[in-house]
């Protein structure tokens, strides 16, 4: 994209268009980006060919909102920029709600081509199973955010003529009690608001865990 594209994009989020819809004039949106109304209409026109914003016209100006593409593409650029002006992350706080999986989890842990190289590269032999956290909003984000930092990497492999996917790990404190890790399997039925963690032990009977039980993860970040 363009550099005055992702300028605009960026200058109409700040405006409040990054979570609802607003409406904007062109004229002021022009004054804030230093360019003639024209080129302001052009930037919005091509924003939304590339699907970034969606746009209608109205009495009083412009409807816009960025959408999650658009979202997206502002995320990239803020990663990018975030280690320059913060310090590295040492840990990372998510919470999320236990959920019934789809129960395959036990099928995977049990793999010896993957029970080896957990027990090698995590320390620990995995409890066959996985406990499955809905992450709000927020903690979605971070998800995502988390996927930017080195992680443990579990080998995929092929078995009876199946390819079982890759898996990375990043070590974990489960409730500031238990160590485990947070898996994060290439190939997933869930999306991206779903954390699977593995443990030494079964985490529902130990910690007394339900459906619905908020979970506290604290993700050990590894050093770039």
């Amino acid at each position: 994209m363009k550099p005055t594209l992702w300028y605009t994009l960026f200058i109409i989020s700040k405006i409040g268009a990054f979570n609802k819809a607003i409406i904007i004039s062109t004229a002021n949106l022009a004054k804030k980006l230093g360019v003639s109304q024209q080129t302001a209409s052009r930037h919005l026109i091509e924003l939304e060919n590339i699907g970034f914003i969606s746009r209608e016209p109205s009495f009083q100006g412009v409807k816009v909102k960025i959408t999650n593409e658009g979202v997206e593409e502002l995320r990239k650029v803020y990663l990018m920029l975030k280690p320059i002006f913060e310090k590295p992350l040492r840990e990372m706080i998510l919470h999320g709600k236990v959920f019934s999986g789809f129960g395959d989890g036990s099928y995977y842990m049990g793999m010896e081509e993957y029970k080896c190289q957990f027990v090698e590269k995590l320390g620990f032999d995995p409890y066959p199973g996985t406990l499955n956290l809905k992450l709000e909003p927020l903690g979605t984000i971070l998800k995502k955010e988390l996927k930017s930092h080195p992680s443990i990497i579990i080998e995929g492999f092929k078995k009876h003529g199946r390819t079982f996917s890759r898996v990375n790990c990043y070590h974990v404190i489960i409730n500031d009690l238990v160590n485990g890790a947070l898996i994060m399997i290439n190939r997933t039925h869930y999306d991206e608001s779903v954390l699977e963690l593995i443990a030494p032990i079964n985490l529902r009977n130990n910690l007394d865990l339900n459906d619905g039980s908020v979970v506290k993860v604290k993700v050990l970040l590894l050093n770039s």
